[in-house]
């Protein structure tokens, strides 16, 4: 038998950042929007734990036990008393060290496939509170659609989406750390007061009318100067997407992807086609939201 799950990409309509924390950590006031690209994790009984992945940058995803899927696997495995004998096959289709929390997807899609292929039956609490221990975007990859992250990112409120939206996600020819992104915007912050992070209740409420307009008026990425600063190339993918009628452009949480908020489909496909020409990106996906969260696929035998 083999469990397969698919799980969602996430933009960061919000991303607001405070200082650092003793622990390491920035306090966040995080609003994540699953955007309707996906992995795939398939979960296969082995004779021990392996990983394998197919798809775009396939070659640039980990296969050993610092992927982040490997670990959700061991983490359950812990938990329950089993032993995390598994093939996981990752099919990847959200861009590798994108700012779209591809491994985070993974991670959450490995637990669901692995408690189904396992008969744990963890309640959604305890997976969540797995997910958190494995990383700040990880629950929000489990629950999917719209919610504001606290915290590191990790404390969930979901939120209502009273519409539609349309995405256009330009892919950089490159990566960036996200821990480099947070170090230079400390970096950037030294002698300065860093606001405290809070969720815009404007923005809250553009999504709960389905207003992209209104919407794109109050995206908002604390780290956007700081990825901005160590891949300065990104400028000028922003400026075409917006150039060619996008209602709104950022930085994509850590980046390199950068996110364009267009009006309706026909006008996201152009946006893609003109940054396509631009030459300013590797490749640019259309896609909408918001998405469900890590849903189990295909339980076969």
């Amino acid at each position: 038998m083999s469990v397969t799950v698919r799980v969602p990409a996430k933009v960061n309509v919000q991303l607001a950042v405070g200082g650092a924390r003793p622990d390491g950590f920035h306090d966040l006031a995080n609003v994540f929007l699953a955007v309707g690209l996906y992995d795939e994790v398939t979960a296969t009984p082995a004779d021990s734990l392996r990983v394998t992945c197919s798809g775009p940058d396939a070659a640039q995803v980990p296969l050993d036990a610092s992927n982040l899927a490997a670990r959700a696997a061991l983490a359950l495995g812990e938990r329950y008393g089993v032993p995390a004998d598994v093939h996981l096959h990752i099919a990847k289709d959200i861009p590798v060290a994108g700012g779209m929390a591809g491994g985070s997807a993974d991670a959450a899609g490995a637990l669901v496939a692995c408690d189904a292929l396992w008969g744990t039956n963890a309640s959604r609490a305890e997976l969540l509170d797995i997910c958190a221990e494995l990383g700040s975007d990880v629950p929000f990859s489990l629950v999917g659609g719209a919610a504001l992250g606290v915290g590191r990112g990790e404390r969930l409120t979901e939120l209502a989406v009273g519409g539609t939206f349309h995405w256009v996600f330009a892919v950089a020819d490159g990566g960036l750390s996200t821990p480099a992104v947070y170090r230079e915007s400390d970096r950037m912050w030294e002698g300065h007061d860093v606001p405290a992070p809070e969720a815009s209740p404007a923005l809250i409420e553009a999504l709960r009318a389905g207003d992209a307009e209104a919407l794109a008026g109050v995206l908002s990425n604390d780290l956007e100067p700081a990825a901005l600063s160590l891949f300065p190339a990104l400028e000028s993918t922003l400026t075409a997407g917006l150039d060619a009628g996008a209602l709104a452009a950022l930085v994509s949480g850590s980046g390199p992807t950068t996110a364009f908020l267009a009006a309706d489909a026909g006008s996201a496909e152009g946006v893609a086609e003109a940054l396509r020409k631009s030459g300013t990106c590797r490749a640019a996906r259309v896609a909408s939201s918001p998405a469900p969260g890590a849903t189990l696929t295909s339980p076969t035998s």
